[in-house]
């Protein structure tokens, strides 16, 4: 799940930045969220009495993690929802009735190999088939083609102008001899000495939390 950080205002004139720097939603309170929509999605289905009521008095588990920056991410999911279970390039044998496949380990990025018979391999292939009429992309919120309008908005808001870049460039020492004219001059990785740096924001620091 793909989720902005941040939307727009009421009347879509800002771009509204999460309260806290460090994280959109807090993982206890996404939890308690989480357990009252199931329980509510149960009662409209009329399920929810076979869930013990025990159930509803425990602490839920949400599990979220930061995974980087929103190309990263894209490109993660992509390679899942738009591929195959497996590539063919990974099917390594096909002999007496067991297939020979390799994968890589996502803890040791080790190459392993695992061979398993044919019945079985279908029927970890055909766990990876999404039921028929099943749409594998939603959009919801701002990414929903109802919402053309605010999402070129936001686009628009998160664009840093040039005016902006340019005030926040270190202005020159009064007594510089550059003339009044000349571009103020610009701000060098400390690094590599070759990259140009731009100040957009200055982020609140915050010492109730680990980064």
């Amino acid at each position: 799940m793909l989720v902005t950080a941040g939307g727009l205002s009421q009347g879509g004139q800002s771009w509204v930045n999460p309260k806290h720097p460090l994280f959109l939603v807090p993982d206890p309170a996404l939890s308690d969220i989480f357990r009252a929509k199931f329980c509510a999605g149960l009662k409209k289905a009329g399920l929810l009495r076979f869930a013990p009521a025990a159930v509803w008095k425990l602490r839920w588990v949400v599990h979220s993690q930061h995974a980087g920056r929103g190309d990263k991410v894209l490109d993660y999911l992509g390679r899942y929802v738009f591929r195959i279970a497996i590539a063919n390039s990974r099917l390594e044998s096909l002999d007496n009735g067991i297939v020979g496949f390799r994968y890589r380990d996502n803890k040791t990025q080790q190459i392993c190999h695992v061979s398993l018979p044919a019945t079985e391999f279908i029927h970890r292939f055909l766990q990876h088939v999404p039921p028929k009429g099943m749409t594998k992309v939603r959009y919801y919120g701002i990414f929903s083609p109802a919402c053309r309008s605010q999402l070129e908005r936001a686009r628009l808001l998160l664009i840093p102008t040039p005016a902006a870049t340019a005030s926040t460039a270190p202005a020159p020492p009064e007594n510089s001899a550059a003339s009044p004219t000349s571009p103020p001059p610009l701000m060098r990785c400390p690094h590599c000495q070759t990259g140009t740096l731009f100040l957009l924001e200055t982020l609140p620091s915050c010492r109730t939390r680990s980064p």
